[in-house]
């Protein structure tokens, strides 16, 4: 199974990306399986993390398939190249660099860029992207997500990441919201595997 084969079974069982910024590599792979346990199949280390490669590596081991692991905060082409090299499949930005984008696709993998408007996220769509991450979602609305999918075509796949809870998903999801990308509601430096395996399965059973 190719990598977009692979993203499409990964998403449809759980379209929540789990982002582990500043999470360690001695940490990383009791909280990969706390997240695999919960039902998570997406997960995404920060590039801003520290050691970032070696812990999407041992992520990438500890789960094998049950969980589609990759980098985020990836800024630039060599990082994409990094993270392939890690055993990342996933490449998540806060923005959207058409050199990013291609290079991403270039290697097979998965492309989730960060856009904040139509423009953005054509252009993302033009360059390779495989899904959008609309960011930060704190700036942006489910009323405008609801415009935007007015204009994008239909299978596109939007994301809103930044601030969303178990509480505050359900008006995303009214207004065109295909998943989310969770971050310091669901993991933070500090917070054990059991914690973040309480606040994902929390945020599994809201999307239920």
């Amino acid at each position: 199974m190719n990598h977009l084969a692979a993203f499409d079974v990964a998403f449809a069982q759980c379209p929540l990306i789990a982002i582990l910024r500043g999470v360690k590599p001695d940490e990383v792979e009791a909280i990969g399986d706390a997240l695999a346990d919960a039902g998570f199949t997406l997960i995404e280390v920060p590039l801003n993390s520290p050691d970032p490669f070696d812990s999407i590596t041992r992520l990438a081991r500890q789960l094998g398939d049950r969980a589609m692991v990759g980098g985020g905060t990836v800024l630039r082409e060599a990082e994409v190249i990094a993270v392939a090299e890690s055993a990342g499949r996933l490449i998540v930005s806060p923005n959207a660099s058409p050199a990013v984008i291609a290079a991403t696709a270039a290697h097979g993998l998965i492309s989730l860029p960060g856009i904040a408007t139509p423009t953005e996220a054509f252009a993302a769509l033009d360059a390779g992207a495989t899904a959008l991450k609309l960011f930060p979602a704190e700036a942006a609305s489910p009323v405008a997500l609801k415009a935007m999918r007015a204009v994008l075509p239909v299978a596109t796949r939007v994301l809103p990441v930044g601030g969303i809870t178990p509480d505050t998903m359900q008006p995303w999801r009214d207004a065109g919201a295909s998943g989310f990308g969770l971050g310091s509601a669901l993991y933070r430096p500090g917070f054990s595997a059991a914690e973040v395996g309480a606040r994902a399965a929390a945020f599994v059973r809201a999307l239920a």
